[in-house]
């Protein structure tokens, strides 16, 4: 029989063992990832933002649509915005990185026209559709002067975006104007058409409408149209539960559960923010793309009509769904798939991530919830400047 004083000591003992077991377990339970809910997602707004120094008119809006298909805005007046983000492939194009001026056919079809010394473009093509949300977030729309643009956020608002290609000399630019004088040589050949003195007069009710200005106005204004709000994930967060399978449901929560809306979240399913995730650089490019600063960050692209616009990343590199959770399973597990670069690189967020590979396959029938094809697939019959539709295509 133990004495008084063993059993008070072994009674102290397991107090103590009891204790640092609680302790751990609390420190653990402190630092698991919180796993985000529902309420990090939310519907698409019905009504889209607008500056108010470019008010939506019927007038406005033609006029874009006849520019964004009109190649009187490239250089050799062989491509149009809508060569690289035509409406039958969900204002995208299914090819990894784009080709530009001395291009020709269509999509993941589309070649250069040979003798060619002209680049890729050096990033993959986003999707018009909705970039008028660019930038809200579950707090608001913000302010839609000041709109988050492009893979690396070199510019805000649309009325900005929209000119950035013309100038740019892979894209639409190329060898036939000047870097300085792109702009006022397409303004130029604006002024000489007939047509366009029309459009641009009806559309800003300016004696001297045709203007880098108006033109960015313009072109941004048809942009606000391209508007697809009303999938069945959005009907399910307006209060339909029936929108939803049980399945797609399960997805919905793995996809949560796996830290993908650390990032992907909003309206948007974008935090419109730059993240390091170190995918693999596309041999296309003679020089690698290191993205903002010089630290391989690219801002989250949003995960809406995903079916239209693959392949995936910044660079086109992951072919299908299926790869791009792979690709964040392999990281959370701390595998950095672009050997130039380690993991203490990468994004602290990674840390949150589990993407488990059992999960893939519900989290990709969730993500097809977020696809609607009810946006303006319509082509202008013909543009002012008498070119082809749509560019070389």
């Amino acid at each position: 029989m133990l004495s008084q004083q063993a059993c008070s000591l072994m009674i102290a003992l397991a107090y103590f063992i009891g204790s640092c077991s609680n302790a751990t377990h609390n420190e653990t339970k402190k630092s698991r990832p919180k796993i985000d809910d529902i309420n990090v997602l939310a519907a698409l707004p019905m009504e889209v933002p607008v500056p108010l120094n470019n008010l939506i008119t019927k007038e406005k809006i033609l006029l874009g649509k006849l520019l964004f298909f009109d190649p009187i805005l490239s250089g050799g007046k062989d491509i149009a915005c809508a060569t690289c983000h035509h409406p039958s492939s969900g204002f995208a194009e299914n090819i990894d990185l784009s080709i530009g001026v001395n291009g020709k056919g269509f999509s993941s079809h589309r070649t250069f026209l040979i003798p060619n010394d002209i680049p890729f473009v050096k990033r993959n093509s986003q999707s018009i559709i909705n970039t008028a949300y660019n930038g809200i977030s579950n707090e608001g729309i913000g302010d839609v002067a000041f709109a988050p643009m492009f893979w690396d956020l070199r510019v805000r608002s649309l009325e900005k975006q929209a000119l950035e290609p013309l100038k740019a000399f892979e894209e639409m630019r190329g060898h036939s104007l000047n870097e300085n004088e792109v702009i006022s040589k397409i303004l130029e050949r604006l002024r000489n058409n007939t047509k366009y003195q029309i459009l641009f007069k009806q559309a800003f009710q300016e004696t001297d409408a045709i203007n880098e200005v108006n033109l960015g106005k313009a072109i941004a204004t048809y942009e606000r149209t391209i508007i697809a709000k009303n999938t069945r994930f959005d009907q399910y967060m307006r209060g339909d539960k029936m929108a939803l399978s049980q399945k797609e449901i399960d997805g919905m929560l793995a996809f949560l559960k796996s830290g993908c809306s650390k990032c992907h979240n909003g309206p948007m399913f974008s935090d419109f923010k730059a993240h390091i995730l170190g995918v693999t650089d596309n041999e296309k490019l003679t020089v690698a793309d290191d993205g903002i600063q010089k630290k391989h960050a690219f801002r989250t692209p949003s995960l809406r009509n995903l079916r239209f616009t693959f392949p995936y990343m910044h660079n086109g590199k992951l072919k299908t769904l299926e790869n791009v959770l792979q690709f964040y399973e392999d990281l959370s597990g701390g595998k950095v798939s672009n050997s130039k670069l380690s993991i203490v690189q990468m994004d602290p967020l990674i840390d949150h991530l589990k993407v488990d590979f059992k999960d893939i396959s519900i989290i990709v029938e969730f993500l097809n919830t977020l696809n609607d094809e009810s946006y303006d697939k319509n082509l202008p019959k013909s543009v002012p400047s008498g070119l082809k539709v749509g560019g070389n295509i």
